[in-house]
């Protein structure tokens, strides 16, 4: 048993939730003293963005995106995955935007900062989009303004695709070093425990435990929204494509679970590209489309991110009256999101940083230190939406291949038949 408890990071992380609502409700003003152990997290997680946003982002463009390097099937896919993840984005505002459930919310921060926002004036559309490109990309990561590192990311991936094979080490280091910041991610990860009990026990020693509440309206939310985006969105594109949907359900089930219990797509990888090649699909499409929507077909986490990041604005919103986030700035903030999440399927919980990174960029500068203690707090219960978004995913994608496999012409219909017949006996 204590094996099991030392050998398992999501164990010790409900734990140290555990330990942190106990700590924030019988001892408040303990657990509000020890938020500097939440602060090292965090201050941790901030060193992650500029060098994860930039390499997953060039590689995802001058790698495995490039449109004239994978023909018309990487051109097709790019444009059902655009698709797919923008309606899971706006599945995702209109779950949030009627649930609420960051109405209410008191985020625990520097009150000498309070009441200053008044002096920041709003962003004229020019002055937003003059925003997003940096006259210094060392300037911008210092400053953690991911919208610039993004923009400069994307111009240099593809003058880097642009450039050839003279480009192929510099791909090759930035895929080394997002590589290199996926596992420095799960060593801060090893901390989690400590700092985000303490986050926790800080947050309930503020306000008590009808925080959990909204924390759990926002799970709900989640599920809820998922729930709708895969009937309605993945059913109509079942519809569309004419896909079976009992054998598509058996074929994938079993990933699908997989998926759900380990938190991690890559781990299902293997099984669901098998599914997929007895289901009908050819090994060249499922070679190309499943790997290549790890990076650009994240359903369930674009739609996750959707609702995390309102949820941090409303409750920004509850403990600042005069700062307000429209839906012109929502639709801002998934435009941003949908570059920002590529690539961060195959490391659980690493949407973290890129919540964290885009709502930094999305907030007054007087009130950017409200960002990392929501995310600290939403990170608590992280697990449990974490499982249903990643098995989204899973899900997403091995039906992306099924579609692309219909619009060249190429699935073979026959075989799903003999995948059931053999189901049915085994």
């Amino acid at each position: 048993m204590l094996r099991a408890l030392r050998s398992s990071l999501t164990t010790q992380i409900f734990l140290g939730v555990l330990l942190g609502i106990a700590i924030g409700h019988f001892w408040p003003e303990f657990g509000t003293q020890i938020g500097w152990l939440r602060d090292i997290f965090l201050h941790l997680i901030k060193a992650i963005i500029a060098p994860l946003v930039f390499s997953t982002v060039v590689v995802g463009i001058a790698g495995g995106g490039s449109v004239k390097s994978v023909g018309t099937i990487g051109l097709k896919s790019i444009i059902y995955f655009e698709i797919v993840t923008t309606l899971a984005l706006f599945v995702g505002l209109l779950v949030v935007n009627l649930m609420q459930p960051g109405v209410g919310v008191t985020l625990a921060g520097d009150p000498g900062t309070l009441g200053t926002i008044a002096l920041n004036h709003p962003k004229t559309l020019i002055e937003t989009i003059l925003h997003i490109f940096p006259t210094s990309i060392i300037e911008a990561m210092a400053r953690g303004e991911v919208l610039q590192i993004v923009s400069f990311s994307v111009l240099f991936g593809i003058a880097a695709a642009m450039a050839g094979d003279v480009a192929k080490p510099v791909i090759a280091w930035c895929e080394g070093l997002a590589n290199i910041m996926f596992k420095f991610t799960n060593i801060v990860m090893l901390y989690a425990p400590i700092g985000i009990g303490a986050a926790m026990a800080a947050t309930i020693g503020h306000q008590g435990l009808d925080v959990l509440k909204y924390l759990g309206m926002l799970i709900g939310g989640l599920y809820l929204a998922l729930v709708l985006f895969v009937v309605f969105v993945l059913g109509a594109v079942m519809l569309i494509a004419k896909v079976p949907l009992r054998p598509f359900i058996k074929a994938v089930r079993e990933p699908f679970t997989l998926a759900f219990v380990t938190t991690s797509s890559e781990s299902a990888l293997p099984m669901a590209m098998e599914r997929m090649e007895q289901f009908g699909v050819p090994k060249r499409i499922v070679g190309f489309v499943m790997p290549a929507g790890y990076s650009f077909n994240l359903d369930g986490t674009t739609l996750y991110l959707a609702m995390a990041s309102v949820f941090v604005m409303q409750a920004v919103a509850t403990t600042h009256p005069g700062f307000t986030f429209g839906i012109g700035e929502q639709i801002a903030m998934m435009v941003a999101l949908m570059i920002t999440s590529k690539g961060v399927a195959a490391v659980p919980r690493a949407s973290l940083v890129i919540l964290l990174a885009t709502l930094s960029s999305f907030l007054p500068p007087d009130l950017k230190h409200y960002s990392p203690i929501a995310v600290a707090m939403i990170f608590g219960v992280d697990e449990f939406m974490d499982m249903a978004r990643t098995s989204v995913n899973l899900l997403g994608n091995c039906l992306a291949t099924v579609v692309v496999a219909r619009w060249e012409g190429v699935f073979d219909d026959t075989a799903h038949k003999r995948l059931s017949a053999t189901a049915e006996q085994v």
